[in-house]
């Protein structure tokens, strides 16, 4: 089974632009499975392999968000098998998965962002790219891959304007606002040199997803910010802020890159603050 994850983890990679969260996460469930199956070849793994497998995972006590993730990542291989004419028949295709319910993502208020975004000291150059990290992230919304894969090509700093790649290889025009325009332009200034990507490590090599998830929990630490905050969740409070402002659902999902309005919507439960202040408002008796 080894030989065919290592193929099916460089399709993902190569081909789709997973990230390395992911392809990490994928190769670890992928493991695991196989463990489990005593390293089965895929050709003879059945639907009841796949079953007894999740319910192993039910028994260790799993939550239901773990087994999803796990059963996700198992759907993908065998549909990468059957795609390359690995295997005539799909074991996972009549698992059932099992329902969860939708979490509200984490996210922060207008004042905590506003202090987590200017925490960096920027006397240096490190503190200079922080800050131009957490300013581009909340400007932006973009996921923290697309943040790493930034090339300095892409920053159109006259039109504040960021060339995102996102998931499945799409592009999307991102826009940066003008304090991170001016955050990245007094970084790249500070750096300058011609690398190929906009956020260097101290080996003057790109920055990875790990490194900036550190960045950015090091400076809610320095604001002293008590929630499980990731870089995620300056996504999620760019997209809150934007539809408790006005912003329409259509343009937030096009500014965050999702295929899917229903991906979008969950944000619209997280926009209460809006309909509350439109009643009090409107309503003659609020």
């Amino acid at each position: 089974m080894e030989r065919f994850t290592e193929k099916f983890l460089n399709y993902i990679r190569v081909e789709k632009n997973y990230s390395d969260h992911t392809l990490r996460s994928y190769k670890a469930d992928l493991k695991e499975l196989s463990e489990f199956l005593e390293g089965k070849d895929p050709g003879v793994i059945t639907h009841l392999d796949l079953r007894r497998f999740m319910a192993e995972l039910r028994q260790r006590g799993s939550s239901k968000r773990t087994v999803v993730r796990k059963l996700s990542a198992i759907r993908s291989f065998f549909r990468f098998l059957i795609r390359e004419k690995y295997l005539n028949k799909d074991p996972s295709q009549s698992i059932f998965t099992p329902k969860i319910d939708k979490r509200l993502p984490e996210f922060l208020g207008t004042e905590e962002i506003m202090r987590l975004v200017t925490s960096p000291d920027t006397g240096s150059t490190y503190g200079m790219r922080d800050r131009a990290i957490l300013e581009v992230l909340y400007s932006t919304g973009m996921r923290v891959s697309e943040l790493v894969g930034m090339n300095a090509a892409d920053v159109d700093l006259i039109s504040g304007t960021v060339k995102v790649r996102g998931k499945g290889k799409k592009e999307r025009l991102a826009l940066l606002g003008k304090e991170a325009q001016k955050a990245v332009r007094y970084y790249l200034d500070k750096r300058g040199d011609g690398n190929k990507a906009v956020f260097l490590n101290k080996n003057r090599t790109r920055l990875t997803d790990r490194s900036v998830r550190r960045i950015v929990d090091k400076y809610v630490k320095v604001c002293s910010i008590e929630n499980n905050i990731s870089p995620h969740s300056i996504r999620h409070s760019f997209a809150t802020h934007l539809l408790n402002n006005g912003a329409d659902l259509r343009s937030v999902q096009e500014l965050l890159g999702h295929k899917n309005l229903s991906t979008t919507q969950i944000y619209t439960h997280m926009g209460s603050q809006r309909i509350r202040q439109m009643y009090t408002d409107a309503h003659p008796r609020a």
